[in-house]
């Protein structure tokens, strides 16, 4: 019995179902057609065998290409080795891209089958899909959708990024624009100035040196002998400079006022400026041909190929066709005019553009438009599908459509199309080494200068994060040096500073103090003698640090007494009379 199974391909993974029971798959089709919209009847046909998710965005991007591409990839082949039987006779797998079932039939040797039931099988699927996988909803698959449809289409936009013919395809259609607005404008200029200078019309007939003449000239009673090299340079020609001298003096023209004449002068610089564009657009196409078509405009020119490719939409589409469409391309009013009057059908189309054709002979006409398209067509798939585009192709064949030209005039024997062809791929070969040489040392600068410049920003972030770290250091570099000059004070610091604002009033109160009545032990005299004098006009700090013996002393708890409330015990010490009046007091005061 054969199983039918259906792979069903969606944004979060590929999902491979298989059918229930049915053993003829002719009889399924009203059955999935009635239970498609109920999904417990859907569940009846249809089971889930295996589910296999996309692990990133990416994967599932890659997996999208390779499907619209017709290319199994990776997780797909995985998927259906394992879950799939493996007889493969009996299995029949149903896809709905025949591409990848063609793929998949070549790869695996698995019979595919499309449409039919096939298609309602995946309607129903596409519909209750986050029903049938576990831990799916509605809201997340639709997110997944969305997110793999953006990506796909700019990817698909991003394609192919170094053949940008749509540049080409813009830059044409911008050039016939212009030639069009400047020929309008160029005749506005003519008949608004030919008021003033009619004769001008009839010496000058290039539209641009016109517009420069008349922008020049101006009030032509004002035009000299002192203008004439000027009116050299702007017509490239002494006679015809001559001849607008002669005209200006005796024109039949009207006056003009100032504000007319400023009004023409500034339109007739429009004019100009648009044909300087209208020059610089020529070049910037011919750059770009000469980069995505070499072949085809050393065929048959920038213009004309270019307006070949606009034509066919890309130089993709143009490879695509056949000599006999290339032939008639630009042409299908005539064309399907003749085909409906039943007349003659047209023998050229864009390619009549060409100086091929117009060289040719009216008899030769139609040949020649053959051939040329014949070679149009070889030159466009050279440059479509070759690695590296060269010109050699096009060189060549132009010289094979100029031997044709003059074997139809003079009956001369062109060399064979081998031949030509074996010529063109050594010296193709060789532009092609030549041009791969240049690229990779182009290649080379860039990346020695972008490792200079990741160099230079690596310095940079270095720099910028040593900073803090040197500051630091200095930081720890200073502070031990403080720390050895103070060594002496280290303890007074510890002791001394615990209780600094009673410190104050102690000072004060040693001030008051005279010099005679000081302590008169001996020690203490001279440390006093010492240190009074300093105290009237230095901190605390500056104290302790006069007296590095006692600091370096074991005794603290005498440093300690000083700044304490209570006063010094000093018992070789003279009273004052005051001191012995306050004693005498508190005594009375107690007794009392």
């Amino acid at each position: 019995m054969v199983v039918l199974h259906v792979l069903f391909e969606h944004a979060v993974g590929y999902a491979l179902l298989a059918l229930k029971e049915v053993e003829e798959i002719s009889l399924l089709l009203p059955q999935v057609e009635e239970c498609v919209l109920n999904l417990g009847k859907f569940h009846n046909v249809v089971r889930l065998v295996a589910f296999c998710p996309f692990s990133s965005s990416q994967v599932a991007l890659e997996n999208a290409n390779a499907v619209s591409e017709g290319v199994v990839h990776e997780d797909l082949r995985l998927l259906l080795e394992t879950y799939l039987p493996s007889k493969k006779k009996k299995v029949l797998l149903g896809v709905g891209d025949p591409k990848i079932g063609a793929a998949i039939q070549e790869e695996l040797g698995y019979n595919c089958q499309t449409g039919g039931v096939i298609a309602e099988i995946l309607r129903g699927v596409r519909l209750h899909f986050h029903n049938l996988v576990k831990g799916l909803t509605d809201l997340s698959a639709c997110k997944a959708q969305l997110g793999l449809g953006h990506s796909y289409s700019r990817a698909k936009v991003k394609f192919n990024v170094n053949r940008v013919d749509n540049m080409i395809i813009q830059s044409i259609s911008l050039l016939d624009q212009l030639d069009k607005d400047i020929n309008t404008f160029s005749m506005r200029v003519r008949e608004w100035y030919g008021y003033h200078f009619p004769e001008l019309v009839k010496i000058i007939n290039d539209n641009a040196t016109y517009c420069r003449l008349a922008q020049f000239i101006g009030n032509r009673r004002e035009l000299n002998e002192e203008k004439l090299e000027k009116l050299e340079e702007l017509t490239m020609d002494g006679a015809k400079a001559k001849a607008i001298l002669d005209a200006s003096r005796s024109s039949m023209g009207m006056d003009i006022s100032a504000i007319d004449l400023i009004n023409i002068e500034s339109f007739s610089s429009r004019v100009v400026s648009l044909s300087e564009y209208r020059q610089s657009l020529h070049t910037y196409l011919r750059s770009k041909m000469s980069q995505v078509a070499p072949s085809l405009s050393a065929l048959i020119g920038e213009a004309v190929g270019a307006r070949l490719i606009a034509h066919a939409g890309s130089l993709t589409n143009l490879a695509k066709y056949p000599a006999s469409t290339v032939q008639i391309l630009g042409a299908e009013k005539a064309l399907f005019r003749a085909l409906k009057t039943r007349g003659n059908t047209p023998k050229y189309g864009l390619i009549f553009h060409s100086t091929f054709i117009g060289r040719a002979a009216a008899k030769n006409k139609g040949r020649i438009s053959r051939y040329l398209a014949n070679k149009c067509s070889i030159a466009s798939r050279i440059d479509c599908f070759s690695e590296v585009p060269t010109s050699v192709f096009g060189e060549k064949l132009r010289e094979q459509v100029e031997e044709r030209l003059s074997f139809y005039e003079t009956g001369e024997i062109p060399r064979k199309n081998l031949d030509v062809m074996k010529e063109a791929m050594v010296q193709a070969e060789e532009a092609a080494a030549e041009i791969t040489r240049k690229l990779e040392k182009q290649e080379k600068k860039r990346l020695k200068k972008e490792k200079k410049r990741l160099a230079a920003l690596a310095l940079a972030s270095s720099e910028n994060s040593s900073t803090p770290e040197e500051c630091e250091e200095m930081e720890i570099n200073e502070k031990p040096k403080k720390k050895k000059k103070l060594k002496p004070q280290e303890a007074p610091q510890e002791n001394g500073m615990e209780d600094p604002p009673v410190s104050l009033p102690k000072s004060k109160k040693k001030k008051a103090f005279p010099k005679e009545e000081l302590p008169s032990d001996s020690e203490e005299v001279a440390t006093c003698s010492v240190s009074v004098p300093k105290r009237k006009k230095s901190s605390p700090k500056e104290e302790m640090v006069s007296d590095p013996e006692e600091a370096a002393s074991p005794i603290i708890p005498k440093k300690k007494r000083k700044f304490t409330d209570e006063p010094e015990p000093a018992p070789s010490v003279s009273y004052t009379k005051n001191t012995k009046k306050k004693k005498k007091s508190q005594k009375a005061s107690q007794e009392d």
